[in-house]
C-alpha cells in the first residue's frame, strides 16, 4: 500500500509545479484570435440558419403563391361567373369583348398617402421639362453667338475689301490724271496719300467752316462709288476690269458692270 502511494505522484509535487510552457511571445494571443474567429464564424453560421422571416417577406410570398393560383369552384365570386355561363379563359362580356386577365393588383407598401406616387412623378416629368428647356434655350443662345459673329466676319470681311477697293481706285486715279496731265485732283481724297496732306495745310491756313464737308463726312462705299463713276466717265476706266476702255461703247458692252458684285 506504501509502496503504491509512493508510486503515484503527489499533486502539490514540483511535477505538477514546474510544468514546462510554451513562452515564445505572441504565441498565446495568436491562438487566442484564431479561437475567437472561429467562433464567430460559427456563430454567423448558426444566425443565418435560424434566421426567421419578417412578417412584410412570409405577406409578400403568401401574396405571390395566391396570385399565381387560378380561382377555383370554391371562390364565391368565380361560382357566380360559372352559373351566368363563363368558363375558364373566356373573355368578359356578353359577346366576349371585355378582358381576358384580372385586373393587376397593385399592392402599396409605402407609407405615403395616396397620390403621393403621382406628384412625384409629376415632379420628375416637370423637372424633365424644365432641363429641356433650359439645353434648348442654351443651344439657341449659343447658335445666335454664332450667327452674330459670323455677321460681325462678313462686315470687317467687306469693309476691308472696300478698303482695297478704294486705295486702288486712288493709285488708279492719280496715275490716269498725271496721264492727262491734271495737276490737282478733283477732291483731294481722289489721290492716295494727298487727302491727308491737304487736310493738315487747310487747318494751318484757315478756320475751319462749319458749311464745309469733310470727307470723313462720306463713306468707304460712297468714296468708292464716286471716285469708280469719275474713272469710268473721266478715264473710260474700270478697276475690277483693270483695263482702260477705248470709248464708252466699248466699255458698256465688255464690262460687266460699275460694282464688285457685278464682276463676281
Amino acid at each position: 500500500m506504501k509502496l503504491n502511494m509512493a508510486e503515484e505522484e503527489d499533486y502539490m509535487s514540483d511535477s505538477f509545479i514546474n510544468v514546462q510552457q510554451d513562452i515564445r511571445p505572441g504565441v498565446p494571443m495568436l491562438r487566442q484570435i484564431r479561437e475567437a474567429r472561429r467562433k464567430e464564424e460559427k456563430q454567423q453560421e448558426a444566425n443565418l440558419k435560424n434566421r426567421q422571416k419578417s412578417l412584410k417577406e412570409e405577406e409578400q410570398e403568401r401574396r405571390d403563391i395566391g396570385l399565381k393560383n387560378a380561382l377555383g369552384c370554391e371562390n364565391k365570386g368565380f361560382a357566380l361567373l360559372q352559373k351566368m355561363g363563363y368558363k375558364s379563359g373566356q373573355a368578359l362580356g356578353k359577346s366576349g369583348e371585355g378582358i381576358v386577365e384580372p385586373i393587376p393588383l397593385n399592392v402599396k407598401t409605402g407609407k405615403s398617402g395616396l397620390g403621393h406616387e403621382a406628384l412625384l412623378k409629376r415632379k420628375a416629368e416637370e423637372k424633365l421639362e424644365s432641363y429641356r428647356r433650359k439645353i434648348h434655350m442654351k443651344n439657341q443662345a449659343e447658335e445666335t453667338a454664332a450667327e452674330q459673329f459670323r455677321l460681325r466676319f462678313k462686315h470687317k470681311h467687306d469693309e476691308v475689301k472696300l478698303e482695297g477697293d478704294l486705295r486702288r481706285s486712288q493709285r488708279a486715279c492719280q496715275q490716269l490724271d498725271t496721264q492727262k496731265n491734271i495737276p490737282f485732283p478733283r477732291e483731294a481724297w481722289y489721290w492716295l496719300g494727298l487727302e491727308e496732306e491737304t487736310e493738315e495745310e487747310e487747318e494751318e491756313e484757315k478756320e475751319p467752316d462749319e458749311d464745309e464737308y469733310k470727307s470723313e463726312d462720306i463713306s468707304v462705299l460712297e468714296k468708292l462709288q464716286i471716285l469708280t463713276g469719275y474713272l469710268r466717265e473721266e478715264h473710260l476706266y474700270c478697276i475690277w476690269c483693270g483695263t482702260a476702255y477705248e470709248d464708252k461703247e466699248d466699255l458698256s458692252s465688255n464690262c460687266p458692270g460699275p460694282t464688285s458684285a457685278d464682276h463676281d
